[in-house]
């Protein structure tokens, strides 16, 4: 097990699984500078990590992310270069999440708020403690969303209903996040933990290289039209064909058993 020490986060690499926890010098696990920056560097050395088929990231001590740390802020137009900065990192961790094929899971284990709650949506599965709760958070000191959380949000819960988030910014409890879709599943606090590392290990024994395919074909579908996105569908099927893990699979179907993807 090797692990990569920083200022704002935990971070372990225990093949197949990298694990990010949100740490924060700052209160309530704000994202300052410094953090941003980290995030970009360990999401991007997790991604490129051939070991590493599934990433986790969650927070610690009952919060994921309460959103950016406003501590140092002047409240007026001096504030623009330094959320230009912390807007930037962020949102470089986010693309390199969304760009990698390593599948993410994202727990939220407390309160995730303005950036905490645009991570949040960056998962591919999401997990949430019955103790914490989402919040949209930004319109109430006059900002608007970063994050990637305007992308993501009206993809997947409709943009009528992206609107009332955004603009009602009523905090979503857990049972109303996974009937709104933007969760996978709400689990007592207790068993939290474990069920984040059940789905992580789950995706990480499967056909990763397939799923990074299958992400990027998924999200990507909203900007072609039918005939664009199959033959986009084409092109990843032909590919896939390469990998050893589609060997692996159709022997594995012909001879009846399970098999045992290696994610190439």
């Amino acid at each position: 097990m090797a692990t990569t020490d920083y200022e704002n986060l935990r971070v372990e690499r225990d093949a197949p699984l990298g694990r990010i926890e949100l740490a924060s010098t700052s209160d309530f696990n704000s994202l300052n500078p410094t953090m941003g920056e980290e995030l970009v560097h360990a999401v991007t050395e997790l991604s490129e990590d051939e070991s590493i088929r599934c990433l986790v990231l969650t927070g610690t001590d009952g919060v994921f992310c309460a959103g950016a740390d406003l501590a140092g802020l002047a409240g007026d137009e001096r504030d623009a270069p330094e959320l230009r900065r912390l807007a930037s990192s962020l949102h470089d961790a986010i693309l390199q999440l969304h760009q990698a094929e390593t599948p993410l899971v994202v727990g939220i284990n407390g309160v995730a708020a303005g950036a905490g709650f645009s991570m949040a949506l960056a998962g591919d599965v999401v997990v949430m403690s019955d103790e914490a709760r989402l919040e949209y958070a930004y319109g109430r000191i006059g900002l608007t969303g970063d994050g990637g959380s305007t992308f993501w949000l009206p993809r997947l819960v409709g943009l009528r209903r992206a609107k009332e988030i955004a603009l009602l910014d009523e905090p979503i409890d857990p049972d109303y996040a996974v009937g709104l879709g933007l969760v996978t599943e709400s689990v007592p606090a207790a068993e939290f933990d474990a069920r984040v590392t059940d789905y992580a290990e789950r995706l990480a024994s499967g056909p990763t290289a397939a799923f990074g395919a299958t992400k990027r074909l998924l999200t990507e579908s909203f900007d072609r039209g039918l005939a664009g996105q199959m033959a986009a569908e084409t092109d990843a099927i032909a590919r896939a064909t390469h990998t050893e893990d589609y060997e692996r699979g159709h022997d594995a179907f012909f001879e009846k058993g399970d098999p045992e993807f290696v994610g190439q």
